[in-house]
């Protein structure tokens, strides 16, 4: 039960954050490569 406790005490906000936050980051750089692959045609 020890476990479990500890996992309760992790705050997750902050890892929420940095997960959208790489999210956001990655898919500029994916919507460009879509681009690309496509020859710009959306």
């Amino acid at each position: 039960m020890d476990f479990l406790s500890n996992l309760a005490n992790i705050n997750f906000e902050p890892i929420l954050q940095l997960t959208f936050v790489t999210l956001i980051m990655l898919s500029g750089p994916a919507v460009i490569l879509l681009l690309a692959l496509r020859n710009g045609d959306l």
